[in-house]
Parts: C-alpha cells; structure tokens; sequence
C-alpha cells in the first residue's frame, strides 16, 4: 500500500513539474508568434534608397510594437498582429490616375487601393513613395497615416509642386 501511495505521489509530482515547466516555457512559445512578418522589399535606385534609410520611424504605431520583417531590409518595417506593413521606396501605384481624388491628411497627399475599401495607401508627392498596408482592423487609417505621415513629412522631401 505504501508503495502504490508513493507511486501517486512520484506521479503527481512528475505531472505538476510538466505543468510549471509548460507554464515558464509559455513566454517563449508566445514569442514564437511574433516572429518576422512577410514585406517585399521594394528595390528602388540608390538616391531613393538613401532617402528611406533616413525615415524615422516609431518603435510602435497605433501602440503597437514594432516587429522584424523578412527578408531584413531597411526600406521596411511592421507593427501589430496582423501587422500594419511599411515599404519605402515603392513605385508610383499602377492604380494611380491623374484624376483621382487623393485623401490629404496633414498636408501629406495619399492614394488608396483598392478604391471602394482602401487598404494600401501610398504617400504622393515625395521624392520617395512610401506605402502602408493597413489592416481592416485598424480601420479607419487616419490615425495611422497620421503617425506615419510624420516621419516623412520630416525626412523625405516634397517634389516641386504640381508633380506626383
């Protein structure tokens, strides 16, 4: 009797040992999650390449933190889950039309794509496209646009007026 009672005892030990040694792991498992998120990095001349690399850009957007992107590239960046996508650098959309009314937030002129539920919007009128895909759940990209108009306002200049 004693034995089998010793047995349980071994056993639950054994099972409560698994159970705290899953719990200290379940960080690491999370962080597995946050892994790097999937941007194409775009591969624009070398004055443009320049330009992007002086993008200050936030350590997080929205509240959200900043994640690694793959392949690494300086001309990209993410944040959330799903994440909130940057690429720097960009052409100018093939969705673009010269008639087209461009959203202005904070004197910075935005294309959205696509034009019935923009998700990607691309900053016009900068000698670097910047563009930001934009979960609908961040929905509406104000706010967003805003935190990232920002830092181009302040790093990439404008092109002479009139030009795209």
């Amino acid at each position: 009797m004693t034995r089998r009672g010793s047995f349980g005892v071994r056993a639950v030990l054994r099972r409560g040992a698994a159970v705290v040694s899953l719990l200290a792991a379940a960080p690491l498992l999370a962080a597995c999650g946050d892994g790097a998120v999937q941007v194409p990095a775009p591969k624009p001349d070398a004055a443009t390449v320049k330009l992007c690399q002086g993008l200050q850009l936030p350590a997080r957007l929205r509240g959200l933190k900043r994640r690694d992107t793959t392949p690494e590239s300086p001309l990209t960046a993410a944040w959330g889950d799903p994440a909130i996508a940057l690429r720097c650098g960009v052409p100018l959309p093939s969705t673009y039309r010269m008639d087209e009314q461009l959203m202005e937030v904070n004197g910075l002129k935005w294309h959205g794509y696509p034009h019935d539920r923009p998700i990607t919007w691309t900053v016009l009128g900068r000698q670097a496209y910047v563009e930001v895909t934009i979960p609908p759940k961040y929905a509406p990209p104000g706010d967003t646009l805003i935190e990232i108009g920002q830092a181009v306002s302040a790093t990439i200049p404008a092109k002479p007026e009139n030009q795209i």
